[in-house]
Formats: structure tokens, sequence, C-alpha cells
């Protein structure tokens, strides 16, 4: 079990600290913006290239809750779906499997915003 957690904790601390050095070294040109859809992107590519499963049986959730393991999700449901549904299962596919973290997202985002005052 230490070892699961000292992996997960290894592999989505390199995961953070990449996009952190992406934003301080380049002076402001890559914002946050720009490191979400790159690794929700490149999530996307490696987990169709199948170069991504690797890493998550080596970092198990340090690979699959980062932004980039969202993409892998989407990836991985839309060629399941493509298997068992044709075209049509490509779409489906990835909606489904990634539906459940979209859902919790909007979930606490909404309970957030209710129980917090923002600041002005």
């Amino acid at each position: 079990m230490l070892n699961n957690i000292l992996s997960a904790f290894l592999v989505g601390g390199l995961l953070c600290v990449a996009g952190q050095l992406l934003m301080d070294l380049t002076k402001a040109k890559i914002t946050p913006a720009h490191v979400l859809v790159g690794y929700v992107t490149g999530g996307v590519i490696l987990g169709g290239l199948g170069l991504y499963e690797p890493l998550v049986r080596i970092g198990g959730a340090g690979a699959t809750v980062p932004l980039s393991g969202f993409g892998y999700t989407l990836v991985k449901g839309a060629i399941e779906g493509a298997q068992s549904g044709g075209i049509l299962g490509v779409l489906a596919g990835g909606v489904q499997a990634g539906a459940t973290g979209i859902a919790v997202a909007v979930l606490f985002g909404y309970l957030t915003a209710i129980i917090f005052n923002p600041k002005g």
C-alpha cells in the first residue's frame, strides 16, 4: 500500500511540477488555461497511442486524477465505444467514460458557490 501511495504521489507531483515549470519558465506566455488544454490533449494523444497506460499502471491515481488522466479516460471510452457501437460509439463512449468526473466537478462547484461568498 505504501508503494502505491508513494508512486501516485511521485507521478502526480511530477505532472504538476511540469505544468508549473512551463508557466514559470515562459514568463506568462503559457497560462494555466494553456496547461489545462495541453494536459487534456496530451492525455488523449498518449492514451490513443497506448503510451499513457504504463503511466497509469505505475502511478495509479497520480496519473488518472490530473487533467491528463481525464483526456486518457475520454479516449479510452471512445475506443471502447467504437469497438462496441461503431462510429456513434466513439462519441457516446467518450462522454459516458467522462460523465462521472464531469458530474462530480459540476456538483462540487455548485455546492462551493452556494456555501462560500466570493470576494470582490
